[in-house]
């Protein structure tokens, strides 16, 4: 599968000196097409191939170290994970459905908040998650 700059997967993982598994390959695909997906459903998805779950866990892991994946929490929900990396946008999550919908940043740039912090404290992400219903709940 190819990134939207045009460079392979196998080429992008070896950019961020990561080895081209087959694994991490099938993750970033499952992540392509599902995206905001939890590491057992990661794992279901890949089907009669997929690793053990603590192996996807790790996978994951070294994706998000090396930036090709983003991590976020929201709350009393398990890790969810995505390729969409690197811009700091936000997540609306639906309180029925547990559905989960990409934000652009909402006041500008990255980071787009900014609040009080420590004296030297320097803002590299700031992450915010909008909670509500979604049209398809309301």
């Amino acid at each position: 599968m190819s990134t939207a700059t045009g460079i392979s997967d196998v080429e992008l993982l070896r950019a961020h000196g990561l080895r081209a598994t087959s694994g991490r390959l099938a993750i970033l695909t499952v992540l392509d097409s599902s995206p905001h997906v939890d590491a057992e459903s990661v794992r279901r998805l890949l089907g009669a191939q997929a690793p053990s779950l603590q192996a996807v866990h790790n996978i994951l892991a070294d994706l998000q170290r090396a930036g090709l994946v983003r991590r976020f929490e929201p709350a009393r929900s398990a890790a969810r994970y995505e390729r969409h990396a690197g811009d700091n946008h936000h997540h609306a999550v639906c309180s029925v459905c547990g559905k989960v919908t990409d934000v652009a940043c909402t006041t500008g740039r990255s980071p787009c908040l900014h609040g009080p912090t420590p004296p030297g404290f320097a803002v590299a992400t700031a992450e915010v998650i909008f909670w509500g219903t979604c049209a398809d709940c309301v």
